[in-house]
């Protein structure tokens, strides 16, 4: 990606040139973004405030990207003016739309070690910037986030803007599974060389660029800083809120698919990345039992219901043994399908593990089986609610027998299970030096640098805080 100069003058500290997948030595430690449409009446203010604060209060090298979504009002030009006014500040023109697709660009180009970005507003207090990037600039997590709903933060909003975080956070962790607390707060800072590999993988270019870009890096193992941070809504919000929850939906929607079907390269992602998950040598101290026992009797559960209803439809056409074959069949397979995905998060083509399925299908099926044939050998006629009976005991059996199987054989990770696994744990390491993909190339962008100047003094006392209002 190249961006093309307005001016010659070089940025201090910062080479604007194509985007790498690591940072060059010259660059900063971090870099700010603040994307911005229509904002002329708030754009000076705040960067003002920011580069006040930065140059008193923050203790890494630092620059300022004003990055501009195709404005249609005087924030261009303010911009411009900003960055030839203040050390260490810039500007970025866009001709599109979209603040996902601004912070793309910018952070795919950054040479910095760190890339962030704040709303224009800066509705979260300054104070926890500091808290942010430092877990990044240690090599100790991969991405950071302010989070309004975390223990300790403290928040100012009305109840409906509350009350619809709080359920699309929700909806994240019920749909995506996701453990990160808040997607939308627009305070987020990453390692730039994390940010160059899977920024490539992030197709939505407006506000569901967050969610996707967090879910993606979760699922790839990276290690996820979270920050509570004193954050005050500002009534004059113009975001559309009915607008952007419908395309959060479909982005749900969209990520899910790609995550259920395999299109999205979480494995190679994950090795490249040196994320794989956490093994124990300690039999005694098994990973992740209790999620998957959870999940197993869920799914255990609904495939008993399945398998007496598939059974009593089948009972009286094809007799009690023949109906217990096939709705044992049928209930085994999307079983071992079901617990495969969701209980021991293996995907890919799982052939082998369903013929290892189909080999425990066989151990439950002489047990109902063999539970049906001494119950008539008892009694001639055995009541409908007799037999059932016989056949729910029979299944909790089996069930029991089916998860030992698939914990310690069939889904084993020591095995090579076939498909790759998705669990998100494991230490923040070193990325491997190459990206898996390409970066798309954007349309180019504006570039207004700077001249380079020596930042001026701190001051003795930080400009006091505005009223600030939610992205």
């Amino acid at each position: 990606m190249m961006l093309d100069d307005v001016e010659s003058r070089p940025l201090s500290g910062v080479t604007s040139g194509p985007a790498t997948a690591g940072t060059d030595a010259t660059g900063p430690d971090v870099e700010i973004v603040i994307p911005v449409y229509n904002e002329e009446n708030d754009l000076g203010p705040s960067v003002r405030r920011l580069h006040a604060f930065l140059g008193q209060s923050f203790p890494f090298s630092t620059v300022i990207t004003i990055a501009d979504n195709a404005s249609t009002d005087g924030t261009w030009a303010c911009a411009s003016r900003l960055a030839q006014e203040l050390t260490d500040v810039r500007a970025v023109h866009l001709e599109q739309k979209g603040r996902g697709r601004a912070l793309r660009q910018v952070w795919l180009a950054s040479t910095a070690r760190v890339v962030a970005y704040m709303d224009v507003d800066l509705s979260t207090d300054l104070g926890g910037l500091l808290p942010l990037v430092a877990p990044l600039i240690s090599g100790h997590s991969d991405l950071a986030i302010g989070s309004r709903l975390a223990r300790g933060s403290r928040v100012v909003r009305g109840p409906k803007r509350e009350v619809i975080s709080r359920c699309y956070n929700l909806l994240l962790r019920t749909t995506l599974r996701a453990s990160f607390s808040d997607a939308q707060c627009g305070f987020k800072a990453m390692r730039t060389e994390a940010a160059h590999r899977l920024l490539p993988l992030v197709l939505d270019s407006a506000w569901f660029f967050d969610t996707e870009l967090l879910v993606l890096a979760e699922r790839c193992g990276l290690r996820i800083h979270e920050v509570p941070v004193d954050w005050v809504d500002d009534p004059d919000s113009r975001v559309d809120i009915v607008a952007t929850a419908l395309a959060d939906l479909r982005g749900v929607a969209r990520v899910g698919r790609a995550l259920a079907t395999g299109r999205l390269p979480i494995g190679q992602l994950r090795a490249q990345l040196g994320r794989a998950p956490l093994t124990s040598d300690l039999p005694e101290v098994p990973p992740r039992l209790v999620r998957q026992l959870v999940r197993f009797v869920a799914i255990g559960v609904a495939s008993t219901v399945a398998y007496l209803i598939v059974f009593v439809l089948l009972r009286g056409w094809l007799g009690p043994q023949a109906a217990n074959l096939l709705a044992l069949l049928l209930t085994a397979v999307a079983n071992t399908a079901a617990n495969r995905r969701l209980t021991f998060g293996v995907r890919g083509v799982g052939a082998r593990s369903h013929i290892e399925g189909l080999v425990i299908f066989a151990v439950g099926l002489a047990l109902t089986s063999g539970a049906l044939a001494g119950l008539h050998a008892l009694a001639d006629e055995p009541g409908r609610g007799v037999e059932l009976a016989v056949l729910v005991i029979a299944n909790l059996v089996v069930t029991v027998l089916r998860f030992v199987a698939f914990r310690v054989w069939v889904f084993h990770p020591r095995r090579g299970t076939p498909g790759k696994v998705v669990s998100s744990s494991g230490p923040a390491v070193a990325p491997a030096p190459s990206p898996p993909t390409s970066p798309r190339t954007p349309p180019a962008a504006t570039v207004v640098q700077p001249q380079p100047q020596s930042r001026p003094p701190a001051q003795s006392q930080a400009r006091p805080r505005n009223p600030e209002k939610d992205r």
